[in-house]
């Protein structure tokens, strides 16, 4: 460190170069991780089924395996979308009044089309393919 010093840069701004760039590895890795998660809502093997009768009007169930939501916006319209939050790979914790929450910065989503209602998360929810079959919805 003493060479940088001698060459005229200030302590400060070489530790400030160094938590940037820290800062920059930490997000590539946050970005990989969470490209990891949506393309394994897209690749995943593992189905699910939920019974409708659990899926309340304006509100939704969250299913960690395979992490998707499943949403009744109104009486008898069925949605589903990925349960991980493109914000921070979160996996979404509950849907209240029509609004998905993820838990782990606030980020809340549309239960009607999976749209950013507040952020940090800088995209919606990814929609999910799922089949209404009777009383039953299932998916992945």
């Amino acid at each position: 460190m003493s060479n940088y010093l001698n060459q005229g840069i200030e302590r400060r701004d070489f530790l400030r170069a160094g938590v940037i760039a820290g800062g920059v590895v930490a997000a590539g890795t946050t970005l990989a991780g969470c490209a990891a998660a949506e393309e394994g809502v897209k690749d995943a093997t593992t189905t699910a089924s939920v019974p409708l009768s659990e899926v309340a009007v304006g509100g939704g169930v969250v299913v960690a395996d395979p992490p998707v939501v499943v949403t009744q916006p109104s009486s008898g319209e069925v949605k589903a979308f990925t349960a991980i939050c493109p914000h921070a790979g979160c996996l979404v914790s509950e849907v209240a009044d029509n609004v998905i929450i993820c838990p782990c910065h606030g980020s809340k989503f549309s239960a009607e089309d999976g749209s950013v209602i507040a952020g940090p998360a800088p995209s919606g929810l990814a929609s999910a393919a799922y089949k209404v079959e009777g009383d039953t919805v299932t998916f992945g």
